[in-house]
């Protein structure tokens, strides 16, 4: 049984990516297709959105009203979910604070600050913990002196395909209606003090969990906003 494992974990690791991949890929172009979202509140100015790690197929909607760029880690998972964005139009940087952070913040700030789109994170990736903001969006919205904005997004169907991930990961299936829900925008100071970084970074992890309550309790009538 032992030689058994091994031998698949070593067929997993050479070719789940191989495998993996094409089905994710296939899965977003259907979803470019035919996925369902209204956008509440969305943002008029060039901003950075900061979502959670298992919001970040809401990079769709916002992609539907401005290019959006959006960090992705370095990790295999990462490199399919780049991948598949391209895919259907997001634009990516590859990074994450462990594994090349530095270049992919630097490469997503210039397309912020230079060309006509927003800026996206997963404030809580790669690996958590979950919904707990880091100070990465912080820094990225302070040298582009655009606004965070925080957004989510959610639907009481079913119609989700889970993972059993960290973050609790859902990616929406074909006839799956969404809302993503915006809050308004989140400047941060040219040159803010370590205490204003702090409570930025709390305000922003406030408002997501604030919006996501929310939506949750105000879905129907969102839905039915003109």
């Amino acid at each position: 049984m032992k030689n058994f494992k091994a031998k698949f974990k070593k067929f997993k690791n050479k070719y789940a990516f191989e495998i993996i991949s094409p089905i994710v890929n296939a899965l977003f172009k259907l979803e470019k297709i035919f996925y369902s979202c209204k956008c509440i509140n969305y943002p008029k100015e060039k901003c950075v959105f900061a979502l959670w790690h298992a919001h970040q197929c809401g990079v769709f909607s916002c992609n539907m009203y401005k290019k959006t760029c959006i960090m992705v880690s370095n990790s295999k998972d990462g490199e399919i979910i780049s991948r598949a964005a391209n895919a259907v139009g997001v634009e990516t940087v590859r990074g994450s604070q462990n594994r090349g952070g530095t270049k992919a913040s630097l490469q997503l700030i210039k397309r912020i600050k230079e060309d006509d789109v927003n800026g996206a994170l997963t404030i809580d990736g790669p690996r958590g913990p979950k919904r707990i903001v880091k100070k990465g969006i912080i820094e990225i919205a302070r040298m582009t002196q655009t606004p965070i904005v925080p957004a989510v997004y959610w639907s009481p169907q079913k119609l989700f395909l889970k993972f059993k991930s960290w973050d609790e990961f859902r990616f929406p299936l074909i006839g799956t209606k969404l809302v993503m829900l915006f809050g308004d925008p989140i400047n941060v100071p040219i040159e803010p003090t370590e205490e204003e970084i702090e409570k930025i970074r709390k305000e922003v992890e406030d408002k997501l969990n604030e919006l996501y309550k929310d939506l949750k309790e105000n879905y129907y009538t969102y839905l039915k906003q003109k």
